[in-house]
């Protein structure tokens, strides 16, 4: 009972406000509240949670006339209606109609002289970061609750339900999880910034997750065009346009560090974009940013806060915190994840009776404490092809050094939550299972010290039938420089086994440098473009080689050498020596003299350059976590007659350039655009064939298959060869939206496009084909996802090689996406 008392006791001094328009009901943003003396300032939705000491408060906003209201025993839920009214604000004298207005335009114009990565030559700081998920015990229910069942004898109980009760407990002792992390943040204007992360630890975990690492929680910047809050995108309240996209108005003028600033409200001029609402607390000398309150509410709510310290000497409003709180949001339908229901309020018809949950109580939360500042000082910066750079001892860094850092110690909750997780973890193997899923997520399975590659277990295509096969690659419990890989494989159909071993030792860890070499017995699709950077893709069924039939074997030899020493890239440097065997009727003339099987000895270089992308170096090597276009590879190969037996000489060329713009309402433009060149006595088999994907038959069902990813769907398979080539596509995806609950659209509109010419067509004998001087075009829908991740595609064949009856140059496909969650 005296426990209960206690409880009541503290409820009755801590109050609810929700300030309202009288007029439209509408909440009111950051409205002043006072009690005591001291004023408060309400969140985006116009609440705040105030714990009083006076009989009353007073509620004031630009543009209202304040009003006071008493505290009655017993009610801790205000809402306070302000009547609107004629005011003019006596501290402002700018001549506009609407005075923020012109606040803002000032403030975008003076950013070269606000913004410190464009005012300063160089700076250097230091961030302690702590990021915990927890929730505040005190605002949860403690009594349990009984669930009633009405029948003709009565009320009869049919369950008690202690979830809420248990979670307050368990929330009392520690929370649910927490991460701390210590990093030093080096800028200067020729190098750009970096971050040097000093010391990292994850709670349950010996060893950190370097993805949450590279997540974008919160933009580095408040200037910038687009701001970051949780890995998305939004319309910046300082952006160049945002005048034209955002409503700002004057709510005050305040101090903060002794110095006047207006406080501007803004809120989106219309939806459909990704844009926020917030509060800027603008310098009247500078116009430069002293605090900034970003807010987001959808499923998530996001509350994403940063202040500045002014810094007498340098003129400037330079970072000092940043905290970011999200919570559970609003949402028309609840969200299934793994099995388990997060129930959401309707935004538009909350239910009052919807019994909470422990979700509706919990919530993230960040703060990062900027200290160390120095300006203006000499700073070179190392390793600039890496953004952030992980130390090898930051994952094993003692308590007393992080106290050095911490602005308190850890209270009892952090603690417990450390020895709680460490433990469970480690009991529940959850760090093996995160290795486990991230290793089959590319496509292994690791078996002690060798990683199962599933892609070789099962393959379907026309000329192997079904191919059943084993293969695998050590991993770094066998070593971590040195690496063997290896497959075996059996085709029903063609009833001939293939195979492939190598060996690879590592001679430099930061840049991933191996030197390697293999030999391999396999088959290959004729015509076939591929380079050796492309990244290791696992799928659980790959549909284009379904309703592949021509293929080359071929035995190779292989001497690699693979890096990352050229910033910004990966490179694969090879010399091969091959035999091969076309298993179609094929028979090339050279010279006159006709070949049906020949050698190849090759030198190849390939490299993937991606310029304006963000890379971590962490401990396990180097990762690409802010993926930016557009991105380039690059391949030369080089073919040399008498070297090795090799029969012939020729040159080859390919170049490749993808781009990708996603806009802030959700749609997203890509293009890819590929071309190649081959020069000299080059076979079919390495030639092009522009990636076709339609079957040769006759009715359009018959040729109903999956689809490919980029290639022509209408194109039917050996139809065109080229020497040399460039194919064009560009597709627009618009935002996915529901026709009828289950049943949802996210159209995408595709065009492609290809030219090529064959030199010395004669040459090539036994599989007719033809080229393409005139230009190949197909335009279409992709409707993916349609229900439950089936969808199809729908491509129509125009332009010169338009087919003389119609149901010949259509094609439609079948697509289906996998999603786990």
């Amino acid at each position: 009972m005296l426990f209960f008392f206690t409880l009541s006791v503290g409820a009755q001094n801590a109050i609810t406000i929700t300030v309202r328009d009288a007029e439209t009901n509408k909440p009111l943003p950051f409205a002043t509240i006072t009690s005591a003396a001291k004023n408060h300032v309400a969140d985006v939705d116009g609440k705040l949670v105030l714990s009083v000491t006076a009989n009353e408060f007073t509620t004031s906003y630009t543009g209202y006339s304040p009003q006071k209201t008493k505290l009655k025993e017993g009610n801790v839920f205000y809402t306070v209606l302000l009547a609107p009214k004629a005011t003019t604000l006596h501290e402002v004298v700018i001549n506009a109609k609407n005075p923020a207005n012109d606040i803002i335009a000032k403030a975008i114009k003076r950013k070269p002289v606000n913004d410190p990565q464009q005012k300063l030559e160089s700076y250097r700081y230091k961030t302690y970061d702590r990021l915990v998920i927890t929730a505040n015990p005190d605002s949860i229910k403690s009594s349990i609750d009984t669930v009633f069942q009405y029948e003709k004898a009565g009320r009869l109980v049919e369950k008690i339900d202690s979830a809420t009760y248990k979670f307050k407990k368990f929330i009392n002792k520690q929370h649910l999880y927490q991460t701390e992390k210590v990093s030093e943040f080096s800028y200067n204007k020729s190098q750009g910034l970096k971050e040097m992360v000093l010391a990292t630890r994850m709670a349950g975990f010996k060893k950190p997750l370097y993805e949450f690492i590279g997540l974008t929680l919160q933009s580095y910047s408040v200037y910038t065009n687009n701001i970051v809050i949780f890995e998305t995108k939004y319309a910046g309240p300082l952006a160049n346009d945002a005048l034209s996209e955002y409503n700002y108005k004057l709510l005050d003028t305040v101090n903060i560090s002794g110095r006047p600033t207006y406080m501007i409200y803004f809120d989106a001029k219309r939806s459909g974009k990704k844009k926020l609402k917030g509060v800027l607390y603008i310098d009247r000398s500078t116009y430069g940013i002293a605090k900034a309150i970003l807010r987001v509410k959808n499923v998530l709510d996001i509350t994403s806060t940063h202040y500045f310290e002014f810094e007498p000497g340098q003129e400037l409003w330079f970072p000092e915190r940043k905290t970011l709180k999200i919570s559970k949001g609003n949402n028309n339908r609840d969200i299934k994840i793994l099995g388990e229901t997060i129930k959401f309020d309707n935004a538009d018809n909350q239910d009052p009776n919807r019994k909470k949950e422990p979700t509706d109580y919990l919530y993230v939360y960040s703060e990062a404490d900027n200290f160390d500042k120095e300006f203006n000082i000499p700073i070179a910066i190392r390793r600039r092809e890496v953004q952030t750079e992980i130390q090898e001892e930051a994952i094993n860094r003692p308590d007393d050094y992080w106290n050095r850092f911490r602005n308190d110690t850890l209270d009892s909750r952090s603690v417990t939550t450390y020895t709680a997780l460490d433990s469970l973890v480690a009991s529940e193997n959850w760090e093996q299972r995160i290795v486990l899923g991230r290793r089959i997520i590319n496509g292994y399975l690791p078996l002690g010290f060798v990683d199962a590659d599933l892609r070789q277990i099962v393959k379907y295509n026309n000329y192997e039938g079904f191919r059943l096969g084993l293969g695998g690659i050590t991993n770094n419990r066998f070593a971590e420089t040195f690496r063997i890989s290896g497959y075996g494989a059996y085709g029903t159909k063609d009833g001939q086994f293939k195979y492939s071993g190598g060996s690879a030792l590592r001679v430099d860890k930061f840049t991933n440098t191996w030197i390697g070499g293999s030999y391999t017995n396999d088959i290959r699709e004729i015509g076939s473009t591929s380079f050796a950077t492309d990244k290791r893709v696992f799928k659980i069924y790959d549909p284009r080689p379904i309703n592949i039939s021509t293929f080359y074997n071929h035995k190779t030899w292989q001497g690699y050498i693979e890096t990352k020493l050229i910033p910004y890239t990966e490179s694969m440097w090879q010399i091969t020596h091959s035999s091969i065997d076309p298993k179609f009727d094929y028979v090339y003339m050279h010279n006159g003299y006709p070949f049906t099987r020949f050698n190849l000895t090759t030198a190849s270089v390939s490299l993937q350059w991606n310029p304006f992308s963000d890379f971590m170096q962490t401990p396990d090597g180097r990762m690409e976590t802010d993926k930016r276009y557009p991105k380039f590879a690059f391949q030369y190969t080089k073919a040399f007659k008498g070297i090795w037996d090799g029969d012939f000489s020729f040159n080859k060329i390919d170049l490749r350039m993808d781009v990708q713009k996603k806009y802030l309402n959700g749609q997203i433009t890509t293009a890819l655009v590929q071309t190649g060149l081959a020069s000299g006595n080059t076979p079919l088999t390495h030639l092009y064939s522009t990636s076709p994907n339609s079957l040769l038959k006759d009715g359009i069902l018959e040729r109903i298959t999956f689809a490919g990813k980029n290639s022509f769907e209408t194109m039917y398979f050996n139809e065109f060869f080229s020497s040399r080539y460039i194919t064009a596509q560009l597709k627009h995806g618009f935002t996915r939206f529901t026709v009828y609950r289950s049943l949802k659209l996210s159209p995408m509109l595709v065009t492609r496009f290809a030219w090529g010419n064959m030199e010395n067509k004669q040459d090539h004998l036994g599989l007719p084909f033809n080229t393409l001087e005139k230009g190949y075009y197909e335009s279409g829908m992709e409707l993916n996802e349609i229900f439950k991740g089936l969808g199809f595609n729908a491509f129509y064949r125009y332009g010169p090689y338009q087919l003389p009856h119609f149901d010949k140059n259509v094609s439609i496909k079948v697509s289906y996406v996998l999603n786990l969650f």
